[in-house]
């Protein structure tokens, strides 16, 4: 345990931000766990799902919790799928 009241501080501010950001992931996952399902299943909402997807891994990319580039990455495999998943 840190000894200097500044590193405290910092080791509080730490926790506090990897509550959030985990939280933020657990989402941007799950969003696109959803989205996958359904562009396989062939569900009628598969599109509202993407939509969804896309915009956690737009705001997760905003915040900081995932680099810009890995978001873009993210959602062009995403829309590839999807588009695989409209042809079958």
């Amino acid at each position: 345990m840190a000894n200097i009241r500044s590193q405290i501080k910092r080791n509080r501010q730490t926790l506090k931000r990897q509550a959030r950001n985990k939280s933020v992931r657990s989402e941007l996952r799950t969003r696109t766990k959803r989205a996958i399902a359904a562009i396989e299943s062939g569900a009628e909402n598969s599109d509202e799902a993407l939509r969804l997807a896309v915009k956690r891994i737009d705001k997760a990319a905003a915040k900081g919790v995932i680099h810009k580039n890995q978001a873009a990455n993210r959602k062009a495999r995403l829309m590839k799928r999807a588009a695989r998943g409209a042809d079958a």
